[in-house]
């Protein structure tokens, strides 16, 4: 289990007082979940329909591991993600990225896909700090049980009508396109925008949100043309990450101990 032993937690806070490890208790993940509504509804706009208030949450919540990174002066959780196991998504039957994308290509590699997503970290603590101890986190758990490749969605919003998406998949797309046996496929596709021209390179890095140009530095492939997700009115860029292809430049931090 990752992050087992109290001397492990203390050996990940750092001078500025964070602290990664598994939501051990309902109210660990509640606090992951209060996180997920104000980043995801309150400050993106996102729809998503919640039995509880302030409360962001869905039916793979349950099913899921609550990665989260609190900060250990306050005891807030500052950062979360949520990690769908391949165990898990064997017994739901589905992972959350085939309600947007068809995985059929990805079919042979389900017993070592560990998925992440739902990643936000308080908009206080967006310096670097944070993402790194939940990188770490997921990286940890992903050695120790033996998981291979990586999934997930990284999102860019559609505010502007998805002008910048589609510029910016224009370009990133064919740039780091996973090779055709890892293909998947939008069931909404987001359309093309007639008049829309690649982004000069620098452009394009600009433009791209954080988490997605931080999976490509690691060496994550996207897996295929983006998708348009109406609850979050976001374009979802599917990525797949091999523990293998991990840039030996990242690689001390996201799969080793600290």
């Amino acid at each position: 289990m990752l992050l087992p032993l109290e001397s492990e937690v203390r050996r990940l806070r750092h001078a500025n007082g964070l602290e990664v490890s598994l939501a051990r208790t309902p109210g660990d993940v509640e606090a992951a979940q209060r996180l997920r509504h104000a980043v995801f509804v309150e400050e993106m706009g996102a729809s998503t329909a919640s039995r509880r208030p302030g409360i962001e949450e869905d039916l793979f919540d349950a099913w899921c591991e609550h990665l989260v990174v609190r900060d250990t002066a306050s005891e807030e959780v500052v950062g979360t993600y949520r990690i769908l196991t391949p165990e898990k998504a064997r017994r739901l039957g589905t992972y959350y990225a085939e309600t947007e994308f068809d995985l059929t290509r990805l079919q042979l590699l389900r017993e070592g896909i560990c998925e992440v997503g739902r990643a936000c970290i308080h908009p206080a603590w967006r310096s670097g700090a944070v993402i790194a101890r939940l990188w770490h986190g997921i990286g940890r758990l992903m050695v120790e049980r033996g998981y291979r490749f990586l999934i997930g969605c990284a999102s860019m919003s559609m505010a502007d009508g998805g002008e910048a998406a589609s510029r910016v998949a224009a370009h990133l797309v064919p740039a780091h396109l996973a090779p055709i046996e890892y293909r998947v496929f939008a069931r909404h596709p987001l359309a093309p925008r007639e008049g829309d021209e690649a982004p000069e390179r620098g452009d394009a890095g600009e433009s791209a949100p954080p988490l997605l140009r931080a999976y490509l530095r690691l060496g994550a492939w996207i897996g295929g043309e983006p998708a348009w997700d109406p609850e979050f009115n976001t374009a979802d860029f599917f990525v797949f990450l091999p523990l293998s292809r991990v840039s030996a430049r990242y690689a001390r931090h996201f799969l080793k101990a600290a």
